[in-house]
């Protein structure tokens, strides 16, 4: 189990990413559209660059969503290959086996 406060933070991160979306998406747009004036994009530049850090996407961290395991992490099950491997020895992962030949 990872530590719970490790958890809690990432959770935070993430709430804080849906909050911010909106705001930051449109300066972003501004700072990459080259038809706008350069002080204009410098001026969201500047917005961009005080708005919290934790409101980034990239800052937020896939974890197992049963152990909280924020390495080899498989996208298409949301959990660790740990956790993984012992749902699908226990069969609660439908179409998935373990292989033996």
């Amino acid at each position: 189990m990872a530590k719970v406060s490790s958890v809690q933070k990432n959770d935070r991160r993430k709430k804080m990413v849906k909050s911010h979306l909106n705001r930051r998406s449109a300066l972003k747009a501004i700072v990459m559209d080259k038809s706008v004036t350069a002080e204009d994009r410098f001026q969201a530049t500047l917005k961009l660059a005080q708005m919290p850090r934790n409101g980034a996407k990239i800052r937020v961290r896939n974890r197992c969503a049963i152990t909280g395991r924020p390495r080899a992490f498989y996208r298409q099950f949301n959990m660790s290959r740990i956790a993984l491997r012992d749902f699908a020895s226990q069969g609660m992962i439908p179409g998935v086996t373990k292989s033996s030949w």
